[in-house]
């Protein structure tokens, strides 16, 4: 035999056992229901794409992060570093196929080579749902609705969705002769909450002047109110500016539906990556705030003329899973059971294989999972090996009671045991046992 081989995996990359699994694809399952009810459809993408459909669409920190190599045709090709560029790439690529307004969720891993850190990881699960081929307060409004559903389904304690308008930003810094630096700018803002205020000014003075630094400054604080903040943003980027009205129709129409606490317009939202035109947004959760944007996207209306003449304004968000699931687990609100409740028949006669398979068949026609321990071994290491697999139920089907037709149930939580009851009996006893 050779050496072996160490079972490790890089840094940044993670197995899931099967109760984190189970979490993970449970969350996705509630999140897929909440976009069927607002008219979202499922999409897929591969995992690798060629280089020059990635590169250059994120800003050069971001190039730097995606894992690029040449496969074995000698392709220069890179994994997947989020769902909205190859989203780009798909729209384009299936335009006549497609309505548009074209309205999508994705549910996939996707890879960067960054820093790891708490909830942040190199291989992880984006969530990823968007409107496409419209520039309307509408699809704004649709995003940011269903932005607060999603978060409201998944239990992840008290949030607020934070939102702005790059536009505006832009305009301001037009304004005051800073246009040519707004990249470093909005990056340098987008850090803030890192590094703090005092850092961020240091790096604005480096990159604007000090004097544009408290201005810009000035400019990201939030106000008393949303009027308040808006007027402000009104008077620094002009009131004609087509953001400006964008954020009012938003402010009025959320106000109508009478939700308005759930949505803070904050300037300081910026978004780091060079591909958002309007507007912007990140959710915080209330009681977890140090962890970062949990659900952040925005308005993406040049991305897909990268791939194609046809214009195809975008606004979207993502969903950081992994992330999302660490708050969920530091908060206590991540889903402690094992299983989703169910029943294993035990084998205690080979000869008595398909009885317990077709045991085992009427329990799952019922809507219970049900399974058969695959040998024949002592009792106790059958029972043992239920409760380490969280399987509340038991049926026992041996040589006594194959004979007449009945089965034993056994509650393994509370250790209490039922003997002759009929299959029917059985499958509705432990019905009311899961309830």
């Amino acid at each position: 035999m050779g050496e072996l081989i160490e079972p490790r995996v890089l840094k940044g990359f993670r197995d899931f056992l099967p109760e984190k699994e189970a979490e993970r694809l449970a969350i996705v399952r509630t999140l897929e229901e909440v976009f069927r009810l607002f008219g979202f459809a499922p999409i897929d993408t591969p995992v690798l794409e060629y280089a020059e459909v990635l590169l250059g669409k994120g800003g050069g920190e971001t190039d730097k992060q995606v894992y690029r190599f040449t496969d074995h045709g000698g392709r220069d090709v890179a994994l997947r570093y989020d769902l909205t560029i190859p989203f780009a790439r798909f729209m384009a690529a299936h335009l006549a196929e497609l309505p548009l307004p074209f309205k999508r969720w994705h549910a996939a891993k996707v890879w960067r080579g960054e820093n790891t850190q708490r909830g942040r990881y190199r291989e992880f699960v984006q969530v990823d749902f968007d409107i496409v081929g419209v520039d309307s307060a509408a699809a704004d409004l649709e995003i940011l609705l269903l932005m607060r559903e999603s978060v409201r389904a998944l239990s992840a304690g008290r949030f607020a969705i934070h939102f702005a308008h790059r536009g505006v930003f832009n305009s301001f810094l037009a304004r005051i002769g800073a246009e040519g630096r707004a990249v470093e700018i909005l990056r340098a803002i987008d850090k803030e909450r890192k590094i703090g205020q005092e850092a961020t000014r240091e790096m604005l003075a480096e990159v604007a002047g000090a004097e544009n630094a408290a201005r810009i400054l000035a400019f990201t604080r939030i106000e008393g109110s949303f009027a308040e903040t808006l007027e402000k943003l009104a008077q620094a980027a002009g009131s004609e500016c087509d953001g400006v009205r964008r954020l009012t129709d938003l402010g009025r129409c959320l106000g109508e539906l009478g939700d308005a606490a759930s949505f803070l317009l904050d300037p300081s939202i910026t978004r780091g990556l060079d591909y958002y035109t309007g507007i912007v947004f990140e959710t915080f959760l209330g009681d977890l705030p140090a962890i970062g944007s949990v659900c952040s996207g925005g308005r993406y209306n040049d991305l897909a003329s990268l791939y194609t003449k046809q214009r195809l304004p975008g606004v979207g968000a993502s969903i950081g899973l992994d992330r999302l699931m660490a708050a969920r687990e530091e908060l206590g609100l991540a889903g402690t059971r094992k299983s989703s409740g169910g029943a294993v028949v035990l084998l205690l006669d080979e000869g008595l294989l398909g009885g317990c398979q077709r045991i085992a068949a009427a329990f799952r026609a019922a809507g219970i999972p049900a399974e058969v321990y695959p040998e024949k071994k002592k009792i106790a290491v059958q029972f043992a090996w239920a409760e380490k697999k969280g399987i509340p139920l038991a049926v026992l089907f041996g040589e006594q009671e194959s004979g007449g037709g009945l089965m034993g149930l056994r509650d393994l939580r509370t250790r209490q045991s039922e003997t002759g009851l009929t299959l029917e009996n059985a499958i509705g006893r432990a019905k009311q046992l899961l309830q």
